[in-house]
């Protein structure tokens, strides 16, 4: 996408992980990194159900890996792409998103004044149009005629277009103290059947129910998926407050002080290694406020 546009910058593209330290080096030296916008996650929640140690290993350890070389190049700022799934999250993806939380903020905590980088987090919900986004899957199945599926008829998502989203990260990034969580208003949040019931008159077919037999597109209620809540929330608690942008606020939580978290980051190392599930789960438990593994397992 970018490519298509005129640049103030030269754009390079890079294949790799973050969890490669080696392949991070190069990249500064070859480049002068300055800003890390960290999205790099493995995101889709029934997946990750069913494969927590590599959850664990992306998203948990890759941000500690970017947070070691961010701070042993003194990267200037570093924003992390969370997500409204870390609130008292159901799931293991949401899970290990408020451990990556945890990690800058307890970073943050005990960095050195002037010294860089000034960590911050953005969380937000569902944009629309982005890979693995209802929209593009509900377009599909109608171009197909149906059925359309949904997961539960009270099932609700917040949303936001991918221009909104990616401004307001850069924004914010712009707003931030080191430390800093950020909130993004994303208005009310949509019931997805009605969603689902939208798009349907919007491609100018008819719903098919038991009321309307001769309709086009049928909708199907499949049940929640493992890990999947019927509504997200934005916060922990109440502690927000307003920003200088109107559709950004700061949120204050509690987390592992540094030293904590990294006696519980090296049992969660051990745990993954030896890919103990259960004690993967327990440690999630544990820690994060809402984590219940009945309701994962």
């Amino acid at each position: 996408e970018l490519s298509k546009y005129s640049l103030s910058c030269d754009l390079v593209l890079q294949i790799g992980t973050v969890c490669d330290s080696d392949l991070l080096e190069v990249l500064y030296r070859d480049h002068q990194i300055t800003i890390i916008f960290h999205a790099a996650a493995y995101k889709h929640v029934p997946l990750m159900e069913l494969n927590i140690a590599q959850a664990v290993r992306n998203n948990v350890f890759g941000t500690l890996s970017l947070v070691r070389f961010a701070e042993k190049f003194q990267i200037d700022r570093f924003v992390l792409i969370s997500t409204d799934k870390a609130v008292r999250p159901t799931n293991v993806m949401g899970a290990t998103k408020r451990f990556c939380e945890m990690i800058l903020q307890a970073r943050a905590a005990v960095a050195e004044p002037m010294r860089g980088p000034i960590y911050s987090m953005v969380r937000f919900g569902n944009v629309l149009g982005s890979s693995g986004s209802v929209v593009p899957l509900f377009r599909e199945q109608i171009d197909l005629g149906g059925p359309i599926t949904v997961t539960s008829s009270e099932i609700t998502r917040y949303f936001m277009s991918i221009s909104e989203a990616a401004e307001l990260v850069i924004q914010s990034a712009a707003l931030a103290n080191s430390g800093d969580l950020f909130v993004l208003d994303m208005g009310e949040p949509i019931k997805i059947l009605e969603l689902a019931k939208a798009m349907i008159r919007l491609s100018g077919r008819t719903i098919k129910d038991s009321q309307h037999p001769n309709g086009d597109i049928e909708i199907q209620i499949t049940g929640l998926r493992p890990g999947e809540k019927l509504y997200e929330e934005l916060l922990i608690g109440n502690n927000v407050t307003p920003s200088s942008h109107r559709k950004i606020m700061r949120a204050k939580e509690e987390f592992l002080d540094w030293e904590d978290l990294e006696s519980t980051l090296n049992q969660l190392v051990a745990a993954q290694e030896k890919n103990d599930q259960e004690a993967m789960l327990e440690i999630f438990s544990s820690h994060i406020e809402g984590f219940d593994t009945r309701v994962v397992r």
